[in-house]
Parts: structure tokens; C-alpha cells; sequence
């Protein structure tokens, strides 16, 4: 058991029968009344945010987590699939425990952080960019560059991602996993 002094970012705690990660917390310590502890609190199953306030000195039951890698390998009727990269286990994971499917690609390395008393999968990571190459888009239109237009493009995923104009078909370009938005086009 620990208290919420002990309370940092990252930290995982059962609470309303659930598991929360803390993604924000501030100790605050008011001129009147008893000192608290503000946190946002991320679900680990169903992801949804939500603030909570805890008195200082109330007892929260930590879990222990661990974070394993997993090598993505195809989805179906039953959902996504991967495989134990130490011991060749496959596990299958729901569409609801992962933020962005469609920008799983075949092979990609990713984190599945599992409760580690109940040997249950709790939400999947994936890198925080990822390479991909461009399936489809419309040609730019030459001299159109001078406003900052981004056009939608297909990614080899199938996602869609907004674009520079200046990007082809065939590019191969750096996209960010949490929000899907391109970064960069990477030199081949």
C-alpha cells in the first residue's frame, strides 16, 4: 500500500475497480483546510481521462506493471495478433486497447505493458514514430507551395495522413503514432 506521497508520473494504481495510470499530479497545499493531491488519471482498459482529487495521506493500492515487447504479425475476426519476442507466445489483443490500429504495420516492434499479478494485458504502445511509405495521393500542383497546405494522402497501412504538398507517391515519410500527423519525409 502506498500513500499519495508516493504518487509519481507513470505510476499505476487500482482505483473504482479499475487500473489507472497517472499521467498529471500536483500536490496542492492550501493557505486554509487540509492539504490534496490533484491527478489526471488515464484508464488502462478503456483509456478514457479523468480528474481525480485524493486527500494527502489516503492510501492507494499501487500495481505493478511490466512491459513487454511484441512483434505485431496480422489482425482478424478476433482481433490483433503478436508474438512474444523472447519466448514466441501469440497473444491477440482487442481494437479498443489500442490508440491508433491503423497504423500498424507487419513486423513493427511494439510494448504491451501486461498487470503483472494477473498476467492480464492492460493497453499496447507503439513507437513514438514510425516509417512509412506513401500508397496514394494526388500530384501537387506546381507552384502551389507558397501557403502551408497539407493534401490527404494513403499510407502502406491504409491510414490516412494529411500531407505536404510536396510529397509523392512512393515517398516514404516519418508519421507520429499518438496523433497521426506526418512529421517528416525521410531520405532514401
Amino acid at each position: 500500500m502506498a500513500t499519495t506521497s508516493d504518487i509519481r508520473k507513470g505510476m499505476c494504481l487500482e482505483h473504482n475497480n479499475d487500473t489507472f495510470a497517472i499521467v498529471e499530479f500536483q500536490h496542492v497545499k492550501p493557505g486554509k483546510g487540509n492539504a490534496f493531491v490533484r491527478t489526471k488519471l488515464k484508464s488502462m482498459t478503456t483509456g478514457k481521462v479523468l480528474d481525480h482529487t485524493f486527500p494527502a495521506g489516503h492510501k492507494i493500492n499501487e500495481v505493478r506493471v511490466e512491459r513487454r515487447k511484441f512483434q505485431y504479425l496480422y489482425n482478424d475476426d478476433m482481433g490483433y495478433h503478436f508474438m512474444n519476442n523472447e519466448n514466441y507466445e501469440q497473444v491477440s489483443i482487442a481494437e479498443e486497447m489500442i490508440d491508433r490500429p491503423d497504423l500498424l504495420k507487419e513486423g513493427m516492434e511494439v510494448d504491451i505493458i501486461y498487470h503483472a499479478e494477473r498476467e492480464v494485458p492492460l493497453t499496447l504502445e507503439m513507437p513514438q514514430y514510425i516509417e512509412l511509405v506513401i500508397t496514394y495521393t494526388e500530384p501537387g500542383v506546381k507552384g502551389d507551395t507558397a501557403t502551408n497546405t497539407l493534401k490527404p494522402a494513403t499510407v502502406e497501412t491504409g491510414a490516412e495522413v494529411r500531407v505536404p504538398l510536396f510529397i509523392n507517391q512512393g515517398d516514404k515519410v516519418k508519421v507520429d503514432t499518438a496523433s497521426g500527423a506526418y512529421v517528416e519525409r525521410v531520405k532514401q
